[in-house]
């Protein structure tokens, strides 16, 4: 999984996962995935080097299906890894919790196909109950993070479920698209339509990244922009796309507490990861309603001021339960989807 072109960098970027899955005999533990890596006699976590142009949310989810098998979703971020190589570079690695996903899940459809790692890369996988784990890896440096993940799971901040932000892809400049007299106002808003570079572009960088959220259902303003921002991904993954007008700018403008509703159903969605996309104006509600559900330590990763997000960027909320069926948010990510080389 190395490609040669990073192997003169001074770090070494490279992404895994923390996979794990509730104990199957009933016993009120859980268990993570773990890999034995013959050159090094070691066991491990799934990881691996970025490959040129990749996102370490993208590699996180192909090394882990590369060694182990099992394809996964990435659920909240760990804390980044750092440490010295023998050749005097360093490595830092990426790690997010993630869960495998069945067969059927509309993402795998979004993915490329991965070629399983070599017997002489990865010989042996396990799943470990969390406590015995932590005797069968070899590395403090990996007992280090599976402390995070157990610390989580005792916390009752481990199972969540996710929403994926979005603001929609550069698009075409209004002094550029609209047609006072030949359309209204609101027509040119709803059919002005993605740049043929950036906005484009950036609309397919999401795909890759949407995908290893493990994004099932999507939810969109109705107008251009917004839905050919997501549409990609949506073939891709052979879903269909669920217009919603309260999240445009007209009608966030004129009712925002409609916009407001529909925050708070998309953060209360356990059953599947879901994706929003929606406008900078709208954004601004839409914040708020996130920080009402976070944490003094998350308000600094909720954006307070215009423009909250970049064209294109994404912002990934993971929620856990509450008691009396509240929700509260326990990590926040901001995500610049990478765009082809050239792009």
């Amino acid at each position: 999984m190395t490609d040669a072109r990073l192997s003169g960098r001074r770090t070494v970027l490279a992404a895994g996962a923390l996979v794990w899955r509730p104990c199957p005999d009933g016993k009120d533990s859980i268990e993570v995935l773990l890999v034995h890596r013959p050159r090094y006699d070691d066991w491990s976590f799934p990881k691996g080097k970025l490959e040129a142009g990749e996102a370490p949310t993208v590699c996180a989810v192909r090394e882990v299906q590369e060694e182990t098998g099992i394809a996964v979703r990435l659920e909240q971020p760990l804390k980044t890894v750092r440490y010295p190589l023998d050749d005097g570079r360093r490595k830092k690695v990426h790690y997010w919790v993630a869960r495998p996903v069945s067969d059927g899940d509309p993402s795998l459809s979004a993915r490329p196909p991965v070629e399983p790692a070599s017997v002489q890369e990865i010989d042996d996988v396990a799943w470990v109950e969390v406590g015995r784990a932590r005797k069968r890896l070899t590395h403090d440096v990996d007992r280090h993070v599976l402390g995070q993940l157990r610390d989580l799971w005792d916390d009752g901040r481990l199972d969540t479920w996710t929403l994926v932000l979005v603001r929609h892809a550069r698009a075409v400049k209004r002094s550029v698209w609209n047609r006072p007299g030949k359309r209204t106002a609101e027509e040119d808003e709803a059919t002005r339509p993605l740049t043929r570079d950036q906005g484009e572009l950036r609309a397919d960088a999401l795909l890759p990244v949407l995908a290893a959220y493990g994004v099932a259902v999507a939810v969109t303003s109705p107008w251009r922009r917004c839905v050919d921002t997501l549409a990609p991904y949506a073939r891709a993954a052979g879903i269909t796309l669920r217009q919603e007008p309260a999240v445009t700018e007209y009608a966030h403008a004129a009712r925002p507490k409609e916009a407001r509703r529909v925050v708070e159903r998309a953060l209360r969605v356990p059953d599947a990861p879901l994706v929003l996309c929606t406008h900078r104006p709208v954004l601004a509600t839409v914040m708020a309603v996130v920080a009402q559900h976070a944490p003094g330590r998350l308000l600094r990763a909720v954006p307070d001021q215009d423009p909250w997000l970049r064209t294109g960027e994404i912002m990934v909320i993971h929620m856990a339960r509450r008691p009396r069926g509240r929700v509260r948010v326990v990590a926040i990510e901001k995500v610049r989807p990478v765009l082809p080389k050239g792009g």
